[in-house]
């Protein structure tokens, strides 16, 4: 004679709870990280140019109206040498960040007092021309 101990147990594990909070999480992620990109708004001019290597490097941003940031610092043409140089690592490259519809003069007023820094690596951002 069979003994029956009752039901026999379900063991496959239940993944629709976990996969619900998954693709919850994913979807705060997708919504928010574009959010987490702040920086200063810049209109970059369209170029074909090589990409920079993206290591470690400092920015300089020149919005339209012509305020200067170095580092999303504001800072005055005036005292532009003595916050570069305190933000600037030796060897590290500079990028500048300038709005298409900036003066060409405060660019190169900008550009001459990066490369009298001592700064060897110098590249511009734009946007790929292609596009």
């Amino acid at each position: 004679m069979k003994r029956s101990r009752g039901k026999s147990l379900n063991q496959d594990m239940n993944l629709t709870n976990m996969i619900d909070v998954v693709f919850a999480i994913l979807i705060v992620f997708l919504i928010s990280a574009p959010l987490m990109s702040q920086g200063i708004k810049v209109d970059l001019p369209k170029a074909d140019s090589p990409t920079m290597e993206q290591k470690k490097m400092l920015k300089v941003s020149i919005t339209k109206d012509g305020k200067i940031f170095v580092a999303d610092m504001g800072v005055e043409l005036d005292n532009f040498t003595e916050i570069f140089k305190s933000l600037w690592q030796s060897e590290m490259p500079v990028v500048i960040n300038a709005d298409e519809s900036v003066n060409y003069g405060l660019v190169m007023k900008v550009v001459s007092l990066v490369q009298a820094a001592g700064v060897k690596q110098l590249g511009f951002l734009t946007l790929d021309d292609k596009k």
